[in-house]
């Protein structure tokens, strides 16, 4: 905190505001690039199971209007959806479930 008072004291040096900023542009990038993964795994994912190519995800590199693109083609589009199989073997099961007979005291 003494620290903070102690640099507000002094008038600003240009070569350390340039030191500070060549500081923070990695963390920057870093958390950009976090930001990039959390949202192109999703769609990636989302793309695959709709039957589109997973590159197509990579729209949304483009600033929002890359997201707004993919956005407007998995809504509109038709999914190339293959039903997923019955997950029993048998005959269908009535719904609701029939009481069992005899009726069992």
């Amino acid at each position: 905190m003494h620290s903070l008072a102690l640099v507000l004291q002094e008038p600003f040096n240009p070569e350390q505001i340039q030191h500070l900023l060549m500081a923070f542009i990695p963390i920057i990038f870093v958390f950009v690039v976090i930001g990039l993964v959390i949202v192109i795994i999703p769609c990636w994912f989302i793309c695959k199971k709709a039957g589109f190519s997973p590159w197509l995800s990579m729209l949304c590199l483009i600033p929002s209007v890359g997201r707004l693109v993919l956005l407007y083609v998995l809504a509109f589009a038709d999914w190339k959806v293959v039903p997923a199989m019955p997950a029993t073997w048998g005959p269908p099961q009535p719904y609701p479930p029939q009481p069992p007979f005899p009726p069992q005291r």
